[in-house]
């Protein structure tokens, strides 16, 4: 039979962890625009591949260019999944010492730290490859200015 000072433990730990929950609904929609990106990608690299020989070597540069974005965008998904993953073991550090009866102040602490590094550098992962996309665009662009 439970006391009411371990249902309170639990209350606890449950409204701790609500913050990194939200974090993870915020990591899902990263992740989600991330990967449609890589689709994209894989898409144009597909019809590319796909084309005659002429058009393929009048494109090589675009495929160069698409398979740096592709690397990018890997790493992107990498690194913000493994967010995802550590905030999942913080989630878990904070019931299971609640459970214990211990404070995981300090690994969670690390644990949260490693997933805000990871995060970040996913992010800046995702930031080179619009670089990318967007420098192909101006590149490739067949108007002119008329403003």
């Amino acid at each position: 039979m439970q006391t009411v000072n371990d249902v309170i433990a639990v209350a606890h730990a449950i409204q701790q962890s609500v913050a990194p929950v939200f974090l993870l609904t915020g990591l899902g929609a990263i992740l989600n625009v991330i990967s449609g990106r890589l689709g994209r990608v894989i898409d144009r690299i597909r019809v590319l591949d796909a084309s005659h020989e002429d058009v393929r070597t009048a494109y090589r540069s675009e495929m160069k260019i698409l398979l740096r974005r592709a690397r990018w965008v890997h790493w992107a998904i990498i690194l913000c999944t493994t967010c995802a993953l550590f905030i999942c073991i913080v989630i878990a550090a904070l019931f299971v010492g609640s459970e214990l009866g211990r404070d995981p102040s300090n690994e969670i602490s690390i644990l949260f730290i490693v997933a805000m590094i990871a995060l970040t550098s996913g992010l800046l992962c995702f930031l080179r490859e619009v670089t990318l996309a967007t420098g192909n665009i101006a590149g490739n662009a067949n108007y002119v200015n008329t403003a």
